[in-house]
């Protein structure tokens, strides 16, 4: 079964060990930019939630949640007062055994508990040529909006 678990001390350095396949590298950033993203995030009194995502016992990915905007202003004007994907991956050990899309459905089911406060939707973005992404995100509902943020186009799915 899937769940997320909070990064702390006890799990920190096997997330930052976590790694995508070498062609997927530039398609998401490495786990300790994000853990450092999600520190300034937080420190500028905004909301980053980085996260470990466990199969049972075994850590399989990591998935960074923002809320608002997170205070580096290259977001999409969807992010004021809605939740974002920001951060998505499953180790390259365990991609293409089904992780990734129930990992996907536990991050959304969680989004939908609104654990920050309300929202009408939850955006995210994605390297163009990244078809992967592509497909799990449209398969869950998201639609891409025309806007690119850094690149990488933008899909929303409303709550």
């Amino acid at each position: 079964m899937i769940r997320l678990r909070k990064v702390d001390w006890e799990n920190l350095w096997e997330v930052v060990e976590l790694s995508v396949h070498d062609s997927q590298k530039s398609f998401v950033s490495g786990n300790t930019k994000s853990i450092l993203e999600a520190f300034v995030t937080v420190t500028s009194g905004h909301v980053a939630l980085p996260f470990a995502v466990y199969d049972e016992d075994t850590m399989v990915g990591f998935v960074m949640l923002g809320y608002g905007f997170t205070g580096k202003g290259t977001e999409p004007e969807v992010a004021e007062g809605n939740y974002c994907i920001w951060r998505f991956m499953i180790d390259k050990r365990y991609q293409g055994r089904g992780c990734g899309k129930a990992a996907f459905q536990v991050v959304l089911d969680y989004i939908r508990t609104m654990p920050c406060g309300p929202a009408d939707c939850c955006w995210l973005s994605y390297a163009p040529e990244n078809a992967a992404a592509k497909s799990i995100y449209a398969a869950a509902g998201f639609c891409e909006t025309g806007e690119t943020v850094g690149g990488e186009r933008v899909a929303v799915l409303g709550l």
